[in-house]
Formats: C-alpha cells, structure tokens, sequence
C-alpha cells in the first residue's frame, strides 16, 4: 500500500463526462444522468482500501442524508480487478448492497474515468456545483484509520452545504489521502508515483 494524496485538480475545472456500468443494476451512467441536480459528488473509492473502509459507514451516511437533496452522488472504483478481485464489479455490487449505499457505484475497466479526473488515491471526493465547475476536492475529513480522530464528513458536508446555499466553497481544501489507486500494468498516468 503506497500512501498518497489527491493531486487537487485545479478549481473551476469543468466535470469530465464519462460513461460507466453502474454495478448493482448494470445501467449505464454518465454525467448527463446527474443533469438535474444542483451539486454533483464524484468519489474514487474501493472496497478492499482502510482508508474507505476506515470512512465506508459515513459514505452511506452522506448517501442517506442528501438522497432527498439537490445532491447527485456518483461513486467509481478504478481499481485494476485482475490483481484485486475485491474491486471486481460483482464484489462491489456486494459492497454497495451491504453498506446499504443509495449512491451510484459505477465501475471504471479501462480507468480512463479516474485519469480524466486525476483520481489518485481511494477515497478522492470532487464536487461540482450546477454549471459542473469543480469547487472542492480533497478530503472527507481529519480522519485517518489510526489518528483516532471521529469520522465526521466535516469538510466535504461544509463543501457540498456551501453550493446548496448558494455561497462559495472554502479555500482551505486538504488533500484527501488513501491508498493509491490500483494502475493496471502500464496504465499508470503519469502524475502517478
């Protein structure tokens, strides 16, 4: 497990599109599918990282607390399924079920998703307000699996509450920090390592 952080893609960057199976239903899912929300939530996570395992029962909290909001939330794994079988989309389609997810868990096989967005670690967060004009990334919270700080979603809720009413995102973003994602052999991107 290599520790690593998010890149912080540049605020003001507009959403990627990209086209992905969600996992439980099989549909396919894009950025267009998200049109009428307000505030879109794009998360990298995994199911096998201690980092999201650390945060998994805040995620599904988040996913409860917005479901009746203006607040579009996407989940992607990218992780390389072949060397971890934990990530494969049917064991994800089981995680998203257990955790009790009300999110959109998609799965990303050729990981282009996760380099459009410079995903670099599990979990990364991105939000976007209505015009899907990046304004937050970076981390959950002051959380870490062993600084035994609670897991609270402080800083992405305060991000995500922010363009709900229509006021700016904080400056003061921290990187997110997690597992690396999982390149398959030779597809790392070269802001990796």
């Amino acid at each position: 497990m290599a520790l690593t952080a998010s890149t912080m893609l540049p605020i003001g960057t507009q959403a990627p599109d990209f086209h992905l199976p969600e996992v439980v239903s099989g549909k396919a899912t894009s950025l267009s599918t998200f049109a009428d929300k307000k505030v879109l939530l794009v998360m990298f996570i995994c199911r096998h990282c201690p980092f999201v395992k650390h945060v998994q029962q805040e995620l599904a909290q988040l996913g409860k607390d917005y479901f009746t909001k203006d607040v579009a939330i996407i989940a992607i794994s990218a992780n390389d399924a072949k060397n971890y079988p934990d990530d494969a989309p049917e064991s994800l389609k089981a995680f998203a079920t257990e955790q009790g997810f009300t999110f959109t868990l998609c799965y990303d096989e050729s990981q282009e998703t996760a380099k459009a967005y410079t995903a670099a670690c599990t979990p990364d967060f991105f939000v976007f307000d209505s015009d899907r004009k990046l304004v937050y990334r970076g981390q959950l919270d002051d959380s870490r699996p062993s600084n035994g700080k609670p897991v609270t979603g402080e800083d992405l809720r305060a991000a995500i509450e922010a363009v709900l009413a229509d006021k700016p995102v904080t400056d003061d973003q921290k990187p997110s920090v997690g597992c690396n994602i999982k390149w398959k052999p030779g597809n790392q991107p070269s802001y990796f390592g």
